[in-house]
């Protein structure tokens, strides 16, 4: 079922998400070569525990994963698209990082993520960290009332297309309230003017997932969790907890 936001319950969500875009600025400060990833992992939970906060992924179970998620954040490397768990890895120059991260603060979600390079960025990776930044842009720009479901998945489609990347067609964001993940999916691909219409008080996740190869095919780690590019190619992601409003977009995981 779709729920929609009160006024108030937005400015709720939009103190969790000051709490998600905390971590995440202290994640990417300590990221460096040499640095573990579990490292990166307990820097996030120092920052959500410091707030009052709880983390929206420790413990996570969905139907697909073998086991619950073991730690508050998702930290991917290189050909991990999403979910990877940060465990004793040391970052190395040149490693592209995706970071996800979600909370919840008074019973109201948030969750961001974002891709960066370690060191000195490899060929290539800059242009698909910003094609993933940019295709948030233009999904959250088409994330206004009247418009509908499939104009947020071709806007973000379009820029991959335009980009040569792949999308994984399984996997796209989602709906955010009182739980982190809520109806209704939301697609990276889709035909404009199909699909849920977007109205005042909904809630989204809204979060492009390239792949530098340009297919949309995955591989299921042995851990059960990460995704990871089935040709060894690099990945980005990019997200933030959107609200649509008369006002238009209003992103409640900014820092």
């Amino acid at each position: 079922m779709v729920e929609l936001k009160s006024a108030a319950e937005l400015d709720a969500m939009r103190e969790a998400g000051r709490v998600v875009a905390r971590a995440l600025e202290e994640v990417v400060r300590h990221a460096a070569v040499g640095v573990r990833l579990e490292e990166l992992d307990e820097v996030a939970a120092t920052v959500i525990a410091g707030a009052g906060a709880t983390s929206a992924f420790l413990h996570y179970h969905p139907p697909f994963a073998p086991t619950p998620y073991p730690a508050v954040t998702c930290v991917s490397v290189n050909d991990v698209i999403v979910h990877g768990i940060p465990g004793r890895y040391q970052l190395r120059d040149g490693d592209l990082v995706s970071v996800d991260c979600g909370a919840y603060l008074d019973g109201w979600a948030g969750d961001s993520a974002v891709s960066f390079s370690v060191g000195s960025p490899r060929a290539g990776d800059t242009a698909l960290i910003e094609a993933a930044e940019r295709a948030l842009r233009a999904g959250i720009e088409a994330a206004v009332p009247g418009n509908r479901m499939g104009d947020i998945g071709h806007a973000v489609a379009s820029v991959a297309s335009a980009g040569g990347y792949g999308v994984p067609v399984d996997f796209g964001g989602h709906g955010i309230g009182r739980r982190m993940h809520e109806d209704p999916h939301v697609p990276n691909h889709g035909r404009p003017g199909r699909g849920l219409v977007l109205r005042p008080g909904l809630v989204l996740a809204i979060e492009p997932m390239f792949i530098a190869g340009g297919h949309s095919r995955y591989l299921t780690a042995a851990d059960g969790w990460s995704l990871c590019s089935v040709d060894g190619s690099r990945a980005a992601h990019a997200e933030h907890t959107v609200a649509i409003t008369d006002d238009g977009p209003r992103i409640l995981t900014l820092p």
